[in-house]
């Protein structure tokens, strides 16, 4: 199966989001963060019935005036 991962630095941590399935993960790294959140779906999916596809997100910018 194939997801969609948004990668953000927060503080000291990169923190993997899962577009697809509300999972979330984070690491040292942005490549720890993306194998800390591989191993969490894997956990997700243990207990829960795995889809047999999903819709890709649909990501984009946007501006915000404050």
């Amino acid at each position: 199966m194939q997801f969609t991962a948004a990668i953000t630095h927060e503080g000291d941590w990169f923190v993997a989001r899962c577009l697809e399935v509300e999972v979330t993960s984070q690491g040292d790294s942005v490549d720890g963060s993306l194998e800390n959140l591989k191993e969490a779906l894997e956990l997700y999916f243990e207990d829960q019935v795995e889809p047999v596809s999903f819709e890709n997100p649909v990501v984009t910018t946007f501006q915000l005036s404050a």
